[in-house]
């Protein structure tokens, strides 16, 4: 097992949300140290989300970080497969994910997702990535489901996951 980062004591809430798991966020979203880009990228998506949900009679303030972490926990995977060798064969064995993975695979699938779309700004893109995994669909939903759909696929073989 690896040396527990600083980065995870040291991590500081945001100053909108006061949240760890936004912070989180942020981070994995930033590129070439473009905090402040990322920051401001996440808060439109939010308020993006905000003026959507409202039209529709959706959550008030401050519920929408509800949106955001239930969004997170949908996307959340709770099996993925591993390959182990095992007298010569390679199979791929379901395990259980713990929880620090459950959420950094949200995050990365969520980021990737919205990262893969064309032609619009990262803002827009977010939030529709986001709203999408909070009605569980989209394409980060569809990453968690293959991974459980695999990993169902093999569970023949989960009695070499010791």
């Amino acid at each position: 097992m690896r040396k527990p980062t600083a980065s995870r004591s040291q991590l500081r809430p945001d100053a909108r949300f006061n949240s760890r798991l936004v912070s989180k966020f942020v981070n994995c979203m930033m590129w070439d140290g473009k905090k402040t880009t990322a920051i401001r990228i996440f808060y439109r998506a939010m308020d993006e989300m905000e003026r959507r949900l409202s039209t529709r009679g959706g959550p008030g303030e401050g519920g929408i970080l509800e949106v955001f972490l239930q969004a997170v926990d949908n996307v959340k995977p709770a099996v993925e497969i591993q390959s182990k060798r095992v007298g010569g064969a390679t199979y791929q064995v379901p395990v259980r994910v713990s929880t620090e993975r459950q959420q950094a695979l949200a995050i990365r699938w969520i980021i990737q997702a919205a990262r893969g779309k064309k032609g619009r700004p990262m803002h827009l893109k977010l939030a529709d990535e986001l709203l999408a995994a909070y009605r569980r669909e989209g394409e980060a939903m569809t990453k968690r489901e293959n991974v459980h759909r695999m990993a169902d696929a093999n569970k023949a073989f989960a009695h070499f996951a010791h």
